[in-house]
């Protein structure tokens, strides 16, 4: 189950990246503009808040990964825990989807990792 943990832990690092990505480089390039549904006016007007939330993101990926490379349960909580509780936020605060994409993996680790010894 521990193997398990970690495939998790680095998969939502990854999704993390991914949106460091979205947010820092592409928010009003197409890819961005789809992946957010939102005009191009509006992420031009939003850049600057845009790269703000993915520099936050990429803190969240720093930290999941530096827990799953040093093996630290602790971290790993920790920081899963951020990912769930802004997935809850995000979904019920912008946009639902959030729920699922963001908080749902993060809720779906955090309970493995709670029932590993």
């Amino acid at each position: 189950m521990q193997y398990l943990a970690t495939i998790l832990v680095l998969a939502i690092a990854v999704e993390h990246v991914w949106i460091l990505v979205l947010e820092m480089f592409l928010w009003t390039h197409p890819i961005g503009l789809k992946a957010f549904r939102q005009s191009r006016e509006a992420a031009q007007a939003s850049r600057v808040l845009a790269a703000n939330q993915g520099l936050y993101n990429g803190f969240l990926a720093a930290g999941l990964f530096w827990g799953a490379w040093r093996g630290d349960h602790a971290i790993q909580l920790f920081f899963v825990g951020c990912v769930l509780v802004a997935g809850v936020y995000g979904g019920l605060s912008a946009k639902k989807s959030i729920l699922y994409v963001q908080a749902l993996p993060a809720a779906v680790t955090l309970a493995l990792l709670l029932a590993l010894p």
